[in-house]
C-alpha cells in the first residue's frame, strides 16, 4: 500500500482517538468547564490540532539488522511509529555480494561502486525488490542491459545508471516499471531510439539524463502497437556529439539541454512540434554555430533561452528570436552578441530580462512618459542594463 494512504488514514485514525478522548473527558468535567466561561472547549482546538497533527505524521530514524557490510537505516512514520520504509546501502563492497537479500519493506537500494559487470532480472528479484521504488547502480562497470533487467521492478520510479560503460540499450529495458526518473550520463552510448524510454508510467513525466555520452544521432520514437509515446518531460542531452538538433516532435518536453554539443546552424524546422517547450539551453556550444532568422519560430511557449559561454556565436539580427513571444528570460552573457539588435524587444514582447556579459544584467523598463499618451501611441520600451559588479547604471538602450 503506498505510504501517502497510510500517513493518512494514521491521521484520520490519530484525530479519532483523541476526539473521542477529549469527549469523554469533556462530559466528566462539565462541571468545571461551565464555571470558567471563558475556557470553552473548542478554544483548544486549535493547540490540540497541531500536536496531534505532528504526533501522526512525526518520522524518526532508525537502524535495523542487515546484510553484512551493508547499512540499512528505517524510517519510521505516524504514531506509535506505525508504518515504516527502509534504505538499504550496500555501496563499495564489491561484486561478490549478488544478490543481496533485503528487508521487505525497502524503497531504496544503493548497489553504486561495486564493480558490477552485469545485472539480470534473477539478481533483481525476491522479497523487497517487488515494491522497490528507488534503485542506484550508478558507478560500476556495465556495459550492457538484458532486455528483462528490471521487468521484476513493477513499482521502480527512480534508477541511476551513470557513470558506466553502457554502449547500447534494449528496445523494451523499462516498459514494466512506472519510471519517472532515469539517469544514463556518463555511458558510452552512441545511437539511442527514444522509443527505448517507453515505461509503464501511465502519463507519469519521464525526467531523463544522457548528458556526457558520445551521441551523434538520437533516432526518433518509432509508433508500435503496445508501445506508448515515451512522456519525457525533461531531457538533458548536454556534452555530446549532435551536430544538429534531433527529432523530438513526439516527445512532450517542456525542458531541454543541448549544452556543448557540436552543433551547426539553427535553422527554421530545428525545433519543430515543441509548442509545449518552456526551457533551452544552448549553452557553451562547441564549433561556430550559427542563429538563422526564425530558427527559433516554433517555440511559441518558450520562457527561458540560454544562449550563454558561446564567444563564437553567429547571428544575422534580431529575426533569429522571432517567434518567442512568450520568452521571459534570455541568457547571453559570454556569447559575443552585444550590443543587443535594435529591434529585440519588437521580437520579444515578453521578455523582462536580458543577462549580456559576467556581471551586467538588463531589464524591461516602460517608460510612459511625463504627460498623457496620445490615441493609438504606445509607451517606450527600454532595456536599462546595470553593472552588479561594480553597482553602477549603464544608459538605458531605447529601442
Amino acid at each position: 500500500m503506498p505510504a501517502a494512504p497510510l500517513l493518512s488514514l494514521t491521521v484520520q485514525r490519530t484525530l479519532g482517538v483523541k476526539s473521542r478522548r477529549y469527549r469523554s473527558q469533556s462530559r466528566l468535567m462539565r462541571g468545571q468547564w461551565s464555571s470558567h466561561p471563558h475556557t470553552a472547549p473548542t478554544m483548544l482546538w486549535p493547540l490540540l490540532l497541531p500536536l496531534l497533527l505532528s504526533l501522526a505524521a512525526s518520522r524518526a530514524q532508525t537502524s535495523r539488522p542487515c546484510f553484512p557490510g551493508c547499512q540499512c537505516e528505517v524510517e519510521t512514520f505516524g504514531l506509535f511509529d506505525s508504518f515504516s520504509l527502509t534504505r538499504v546501502d550496500c555501496s563499495g563492497l564489491g561484486p561478490h555480494i549478488m544478490p543481496v537479500p533485503i528487508p521487505l519493506d525497502t524503497t531504496h537500494l544503493d548497489l553504486s561502486s561495486n564493480r558490477l559487470e552485469t545485472v539480470n532480472e534473477s539478481v533483481l528479484a525476491g522479497p523487497g525488490y517487488t515494491t522497490l521504488a528507488g534503485l542506484d547502480l550508478s558507478h560500476n562497470l556495465l556495459t550492457s542491459l538484458p532486455p528483462t533487467a528490471f521487468s521484476r521492478l513493477r513499482y521502480l520510479e527512480s534508477l541511476d545508471l551513470s557513470h558506466n560503460g553502457l554502449a547500447a540499450l534494449p528496445a523494451n529495458a523499462f516498459t514494466s516499471s512506472p519510471l519517472s526518473e532515469v539517469n544514463l550520463s556518463h555511458n558510452r552510448l552512441r545511437e539511442v531510439s527514444m522509443s527505448a524510454f517507453t515505461t509503464h508510467s501511465q502519463g507519469r513525466a519521464l525526467h531523463l539524463d544522457l548528458s556526457h555520452n558520445l551521441l551523434h544521432r538520437l533516432l526518433p520514437h518509432a509508433a508500435r502497437a503496445g508501445l506508448p509515446v515515451p512522456t519525457v518531460q525533461s531531457l538533458n542531452l548536454a556534452w555530446n556529439r549532435l551536430r544538429a538538433v534531433p527529432d523530438l516532435h513526439d516527445l512532450p518536453l517542456r525542458y531541454l539541454n543541448l549544452d556543448g554539443n557540436p552543433l551547426a546552424a539553427i535553422g527554421p524546422g530545428a525545433f519543430a512540434g515543441l509548442t509545449g517547450l518552456t526551457h533551452l539551453s544552448l549553452a557553451s556550444l562547441q564549433g561556430i554555430p550559427q542563429l538563422v532568422p526564425h530558427g527559433f519560430q516554433e517555440l511559441s511557449g518558450l520562457q527561458v533561452l540560454d544562449l550563454s559561454g558561446n564567444p563564437k556565436l553567429k547571428w544575422t539580427g534580431a529575426e533569429a528570436f522571432a517567434g518567442l513571444g512568450s520568452l521571459q528570460e534570455l541568457h547571453l552573457s559570454g556569447s559575443g552578441l552585444a550590443p543587443l539588435p535594435e529591434l529585440l524587444l519588437r521580437h520579444l514582447p515578453a521578455l523582462q530580462s536580458v543577462s549580456v556579459g559576467r556581471d551586467v544584467q538588463c531589464r524591461r523598463l516602460v517608460r510612459e512618459g511625463a504627460y498623457p499618451r496620445q490615441p493609438g501611441s504606445s509607451p517606450k520600451v527600454t532595456l536599462h542594463c546595470t553593472d552588479t559588479q561594480e553597482v553602477a547604471a549603464r544608459g538605458p538602450d531605447i529601442l
